[in-house]
């Protein structure tokens, strides 16, 4: 039987606790299986535990400082537990995720508190 993830748009990876205030590195959020190719459509950034006021600068992508899907994403709106923000591309052109390709999210300007976060990616593979 076939994978849900190759027959429509599904939840690729959840990752909890993810730092949203520290720019340091590339957080991981989903590597690509071998011999697949991944198309991202969502990005979900949800139930922090503070507020992410003052995180004016998250990038998401596949390279070293994740430039290659979603740049200068605000998440200052995203100010308690009960907040998510859908993040997708606009109707962009986007860059395909190869097989092992490590898909992830890195900080320009992260949140003025301390605060995680649960990050969802959605998308399907080929």
């Amino acid at each position: 039987m076939p994978d849900i993830k190759e027959k429509g748009i599904s939840l690729l990876s959840s990752t909890s606790g993810v730092d949203m205030k520290t720019a340091t590195t590339k957080r991981t959020l989903y590597t690509v299986p071998t011999g697949k190719t991944a198309v991202i459509t969502k990005v979900v950034v949800r139930a922090p535990s503070a507020s992410l006021s003052g995180g004016t600068s998250y990038a998401f992508g596949g390279t070293a400082t994740c430039n290659d899907w979603k740049t200068g994403q605000s998440l200052a709106t995203v100010t308690g537990a009960t907040l998510a923000m859908v993040i997708s591309n606009d109707n962009a052109a986007i860059t395909l995720m190869v097989a092992g390709t490590v898909f992830g999210m890195y900080i320009t300007t992260g949140s003025t508190a301390a605060a995680t976060a649960t990050i969802d990616v959605m998308g399907y593979i080929f």
